[in-house]
């Protein structure tokens, strides 16, 4: 793999191609779909990329688009790949082109994710005299629902014969024109679970003729936030967050159960696979001092997101070339998650956050939040930063 200097830089001088990028962006957020319905947002794509000269077009899900463009030179397949689907929030922005979907949203920057690989794949192909190698544009629909899109991409075959993969987020927390990289663990394993406390009912008034499974599960609660201050190494992140209760309908009536859920986030593969035994055995321990039962069931998410080294170092260098050295910055891992990293069992590479914030426009909502917005100077950077790396990684 090198990472010399490129021989023509990623710069986007065309202003009209700019204004292609926010213009599809602005469609599809306009027009979002939710995780694996995403049928219309790939029927688009696909009449985008139509378009465009030299490309080989296929669907390997029936709401994904795969594209690929083989250049003039031998060389390396690089895949790059963007998400593409929208999550189920009301948006509540001002924009002209704010959703027209009622309680469906692009808030997480899925639709700019999409509109920079567009903005690629035409740079590309209109360079693809001075391309080496082969790249493969995959538009990935379900990245917000597990079992999500990447593991079916991945096993449709879009990975065969891959060198190395590239993925881009936007962040609204990293202020536009910023990039940031990091090598090794970047983006955590989100895994979840539900505990039913299974006790006894009756009259609230009563209650020491029942077996309160609501008092139980706030006991087991307390316990759990044990397994990550007392039984893993303070040196490796890990996050235990219980996020819902549910439990009776009635204000004088003790319900049978009580059910709670809630996720677990690692980076280390080990931490990972011993949390659930852990859980189980503090769940067992706690129902059965108060006499009571209980059902576990524990599923595990996307795999953690791990950056190669190598191919890290080489996009610091893209960026260092199409943007300047001030640009680029050191990425802080986080705890949320991505199905990136299943393309990362097929191949290494790399996942890139794209700094897409700007306090003084007031564009600071995170992610996942009714009023996220992006900077859309950010999309530019975007588009730069994966034709750098369609020039650098695919060459041998």
């Amino acid at each position: 793999m090198r990472s010399d200097t490129l021989t023509e830089p990623a710069t986007l001088s065309d202003s009209a191609l700019n204004e292609q990028v926010i213009a599809w962006r602005r469609h599809l957020h306009r027009h979002p779909e939710l995780s694996f319905q995403e049928h219309e947002t790939a029927d688009y794509i696909e009449a985008q990329l139509r378009a465009m000269d030299g490309l080989t077009l296929s669907r390997p899900t029936p709401t994904s688009v795969l594209a690929v463009l083989k250049g003039e030179a031998p060389g390396r397949t690089l895949l790059l790949r963007a998400d593409m689907d929208a999550l189920p929030i009301q948006e509540d922005t001002d924009l002209e082109f704010a959703s027209g979907r009622p309680g469906v949203m692009h808030a997480c920057g899925h639709d700019g994710h999409t509109a920079m690989l567009l903005g690629a794949a035409r740079v590309l192909t209109q360079r693809r005299a001075t391309l080496a190698g082969e790249v493969r544009f995959i538009f990935q629909h379900a990245e917000e629902l597990f079992p999500g899109g990447a593991q079916q991409v991945v096993d449709a075959g879009v990975m065969d014969g891959v060198d190395v993969a590239v993925g881009a987020h936007l962040f609204s927390t990293i202020p536009v024109g910023q990039v940031a990289l990091k090598a090794g663990p970047l983006m955590a394993a989100p895994d979840v679970f539900e505990i039913t406390v299974v006790g006894r009912g009756g009259h609230a008034a009563m209650p020491h003729e029942t077996t309160d499974p609501v008092v139980i599960a706030a006991h087991v609660i307390t316990a759990m936030q044990s397994i990550v201050s007392r039984l893993r190494d303070p040196l490796e992140p890990a996050v235990l967050s219980v996020t819902t209760l549910r439990a009776g309908s009635a204000d004088n009536v003790i319900p049978d159960t009580a059910t709670l859920t809630g996720t677990v986030r690692t980076f280390d593969p080990a931490l990972r696979e011993a949390i659930p035994a852990q859980l189980e055995r503090l769940v067992q321990g706690v129902t059965s001092a108060f006499g009571a039962a209980y059902t576990l069931t524990y599923t595990r998410g996307y795999r953690a997101t791990v950056n190669d080294p190598a191919t890290t170092e080489v996009l610091r260098q893209v960026v260092r070339d199409t943007l300047g050295a001030d640009a680029l910055t050191e990425a802080t891992p986080t705890m949320g998650g991505e199905d990136f990293s299943a393309y990362l069992t097929r191949a290494p590479g790399a996942f890139v956050f794209i700094g897409a914030g700007n306090e003084q426009r007031g564009i600071v909502a995170p992610h996942h939040h009714p009023h996220f917005m992006i900077d859309e100077d950010a999309l530019g950077v975007g588009v730069q930063v994966l034709v750098g790396a369609a020039h650098a990684l695919t060459r041998l």
